[in-house]
């Protein structure tokens, strides 16, 4: 039996690579997209209820996955977060009640950003949040909302950390990395090479939305992590051997923050208890696939 997903944000970075994956495990998948239509896709601008409601009552979808939103921290306009991020959530979470559609699950991405600067090197889902800049704000303050409905719809709040991809924008550290193999440049300015961040796989990133729109569990706060730290340096390394050359690093003064916690990571702790055990690709084949893509 097919089951009716609706994915908003379909056309981004991890809406198409979850669309994919889900309907390879037998999902029905419909979407939303900002700017086009096609089949089983269609044109919504998520902070205009009418074309939410007008979606919803077209698919009626079973599971939705939530992703539409501005995730670019340096996005030029502030109050753009807060319309998009925060209301065009909450507009879609009261189109669901009005329409009285009673869905198995719905998941929301938030983002790990929320937790800002703890001071600590893994994160859990018990710390107080405190976001640093607008971005984080906006996905905060939407969880706030959001769990307001917790007693209303089967939802989900999920905090990813860093994942990364073939198809990913270059602005974002991976990709911009790998761009500068790919073109053969001798150079590239960076932070600070000796910092342990999470840099999981898009696929693994597929496969945690899948098993959690199946979980049974509903009312919670739970990291997308591996608790697996990856230093620049170990992709500089990795990328040479790839690429069959060695780039020269450039530390750019600008790109090294102050007092930086040399391993930020995420506790799998809650999600494993959620979805049960999994596994972590090997990060290499992560850039070997974006090297080839």
């Amino acid at each position: 039996m097919s089951k009716k997903v609706l994915i908003t944000g379909i056309d981004s970075f991890t809406g198409k690579h979850l669309s994919g994956y889900l309907e390879k495990s037998g999902f029905d998948v419909y979407g939303t997209s900002l700017f086009s239509s096609a089949d089983k896709k269609y044109q919504c601008d998520i902070t205009e209820k009418d074309q939410i409601m007008d979606v919803l009552k077209t698919v009626t979808p079973e599971y939705l996955i939530h992703l539409s939103g501005i995730s670019f921290a340096a996005h030029g306009n502030n109050e753009d977060f807060y319309r998009v991020n925060t209301i065009g959530t909450i507009n879609i979470l009261d189109a669901f009640i009005a329409l009285k559609i009673k869905p198995v699950k719905i998941v929301l991405a938030s983002s790990a950003t929320v937790y800002g600067n703890q001071g600590l090197e893994v994160l859990d889902e018990s710390l107080c949040p405190k976001p640093a800049n607008h971005y984080g704000a906006s996905k905060y303050a939407m969880e706030c909302l959001a769990s307001g409905y917790f007693d209303k719809l089967p939802l989900i709040i999920t905090r990813p950390f860093n994942y990364t991809g073939a198809g990913q924008a270059e602005h974002f550290l991976i990709p911009k990395i790998v761009s500068h193999y790919k073109e053969k440049k001798q150079t590239i300015e960076l932070g600070n090479l000796y910092v342990g961040r999470e840099f999981n796989d898009i696929q693994f990133v597929c496969e945690i939305y899948q098993r959690l729109l199946e979980a049974k569990t509903s009312g919670e706060v739970v990291n997308i992590a591996s608790n697996h730290g990856i230093k620049l340096l170990d992709v500089i390394e990795m990328m040479n051997t790839l690429a069959g050359y060695e780039i020269e690093v450039k530390v750019n003064p600008a790109f090294v923050r102050a007092n930086e916690i040399k391993s930020l990571t995420g506790s799998t702790k809650k999600l494993e208890q959620i979805v049960g055990a999994f596994s972590i690709p090997e990060f290499r084949s992560t850039l070997l696939d974006m090297y080839n893509s």
